[in-house]
């Protein structure tokens, strides 16, 4: 069977490419080879590449993986402050409803 293409949303895509090349960028600044940091995330060469030209297909936890390894940070934060985020947005979430109801249902507002 034929493997299905997916479309993505322009920014979808420029904002992979744009961790891609901030992925490039950092490790070569740390003068690291395509290899070696291939070997630290624990892919081939290849899906290195694919991660650094910012390929949508590419499972999200290897590019954040990628990403740390080469030194670029995440939503701008460091390590401690992103554990921090987390659990002020788990005290968010929980004033929120468990579960949203589909709004499909016709309103009568026609007094």
């Amino acid at each position: 069977m034929a493997k299905q293409t997916r479309t993505y949303a322009a920014m979808t895509k420029d904002a992979l490419i744009l961790m891609g090349k901030q992925i490039q960028l950092a490790r070569k600044a740390r003068h690291m080879s395509a290899a070696e940091l291939a070997e630290r995330v624990g892919v081939a060469r290849s899906t290195l590449w694919r991660i650094e030209q910012g390929e949508p297909g590419v499972e999200i936890g290897l590019v954040f993986e990628a990403a740390i390894l080469a030194g670029v940070p995440l939503f701008e934060k460091a390590s401690g402050q992103l554990t921090a985020e987390i659990e002020r947005l788990n005290d968010k979430l929980a004033l929120l409803p468990a579960s949203i109801r589909d709004r499909s249902a016709e309103l009568k507002d026609d007094f």
